[in-house]
């Protein structure tokens, strides 16, 4: 494996950012420092006398551990790389980094690079060292944009916003005294249901990203019980003005507060078409800092401007480790995502799209977020322009079998639409009154034994508000 740590020391040669570290203790502002020389160490482990089971508790464990060693951000490189033997003809391979460093754009670009040198090196053949990419470059951009004109538009979007959008509806009573606060659970969808949900995007006009996340915020309204939603959105921060920016290596990345308004009455496909205008439009001002913006904002100091995020991945990695391969087979490519949010929502384009949420076991069980990724993979439906957003067309996106439901508010819903399956309803006003015939039906016995959770009073009022 010398050739695969010379490919590293290849690759960290030609970016700065990759031997940059950071200084911010007892000076005025802090220092993006750039070494000349970074060594790169390729550190590895022989697991070949070790059955599977115990190789999958060895990994987690070592997983658990790299995660609270955390880093020195005084000491360049800003990351660690592990090779663990498995077996004659299998390995597994671990790249740990601090997000300060590298955002989700630029991982597919390292790793393409690093196979494409290590393919050379390979093969005997000589690498020049080329110029890299410079982040200084995107840095100097940023400092000519009008932060005026950015200060207009996040203050007239965002106003009348008091507080986030909450998300106590689903915080469970039984909280984890684990030390380790977050976790992650990850559903991957067929290549099949990936090709549905492709074709339904393009003949709409409208992109996965925008898709997936338009079903988040139709969940979040639900789960918030309110019409209007915030939540972040975590964007490219790579301007098309700034030449190279697509394959710049750094922190480009930006998170931005997302306002979002849900009219039961709108239509689904016009809401989807105007969802996805509004994220172009928002586009245009993604340079600015969320600290200007949460200053900018009416949300009292000390608030977060929101508690959940979302995350859509532009670069699938497991294709641009397909297309880079010699002899080399990529498995169980897996991103271990921490945020400092209590909700992260992720999506990994590829031929097998997979959603996964992160998130904060102090306050969300496993069976709460295992049913709110049953939410989101539901089985995709033709849309049509008169389609309505209740109940049917809410997406939720797959439905895979033997899925958890949603404790909570399932079999509310579940009830609801019991009460009006295979009816025909010419208007809107037809489908609120047969819905407020059923929810007149509805006993404290029945509401009992509906859900226990506390807050299906509330979810009756919105339902009846419909």
């Amino acid at each position: 494996m010398a050739w695969a740590e010379r490919a590293w020391q290849y690759v960290v040669a030609r970016h700065t950012i990759l031997r940059t570290s950071f200084y911010w203790e007892d000076i005025d502002k802090p220092l993006q420092v750039v070494y000349r020389n970074v060594k790169v160490s390729v550190m590895q482990q022989d697991w070949r006398g070790i059955d599977s089971v115990e190789q999958h508790q060895h990994l987690n464990s070592f997983l658990k551990r790299d995660r609270e060693q955390g880093f020195d951000l005084s000491q360049a490189p800003l990351m660690r790389l592990t090779l663990i033997r498995l077996d004659d003809h299998s390995y597994q391979f671990i790249w740990s980094l601090h997000m300060i460093i590298l955002d989700g754009w630029s991982y597919p670009l390292v790793l393409k690079e690093v196979m494409e040198v290590y393919k050379a090196f390979c093969q005997g053949q000589d690498v020049p060292l080329r110029p890299g990419s410079t982040f200084r470059d995107y840095i100097t951009w940023l400092r000519q944009q009008d932060s005026s004109t950015a200060e207009e538009f996040w203050r007239q979007m965002l106003r009348g916003v008091k507080a986030p959008t909450p998300l106590i509806n689903l915080d469970s009573d039984n909280l984890s005294n684990a030390e380790e606060r977050y976790d992650e659970q990850l559903i991957t969808l067929s290549k099949a249901t990936t090709a549905k949900l492709q074709s339904l995007a393009r003949q709409h006009h409208l992109t996965i990203n925008a898709l997936v996340q338009g079903a988040w915020v139709l969940l979040l309204s639900r789960y918030s019980c309110q019409n209007e939603v915030v939540y972040g959105c975590t964007v490219s921060g790579r301007p098309v003005d700034l030449e190279g920016s697509e394959s710049m290596l750094g922190m480009l990345v930006n998170t931005l507060p997302i306002r979002v308004k849900v009219d039961p009455q709108q239509y689904l496909l016009p809401w989807l078409k105007q969802f996805q205008e509004q994220l172009v439009e928002i586009r245009q001002y993604e340079y600015s800092s969320l600290v200007d913006i949460q200053r900018w904002s009416e949300i009292p100091r000390g608030l977060p401007l929101f508690q959940s995020i979302f995350v859509f991945e532009n670069q699938p990695i497991d294709t641009v480790l397909s297309e880079s391969r010699e002899g080399i087979d990529f498995t169980n490519l897996i991103n271990l995502y921490k945020t400092n949010y209590p909700l992260t929502v992720v999506g990994y384009p590829g031929l097998e799209l997979r959603i996964g949420i992160n998130y904060d076991f102090h306050r969300f069980d496993t069976a709460t977020i295992a049913g709110i990724l049953s939410h989101l993979l539901t089985k995709p439906q033709p849309l049509k322009a008169h389609d309505l957003k209740w109940p049917e067309n809410i997406i939720p996106i797959c439905q895979p079998a033997h899925c958890p439901q949603l404790n909570p508010i399932e079999r509310f819903w579940q009830f609801l639409k019991s009460q009006i399956k295979g009816k025909l309803f010419n208007t809107l006003d037809e489908l609120r009154n047969c819905l407020k015939d059923a929810l007149n039906e509805i006993t404290p016995e029945r509401v009992a034994s509906l859900t226990s959770y506390n807050f299906i009073l509330e979810a009756l009022l919105y339902a009846a508000s419909l």
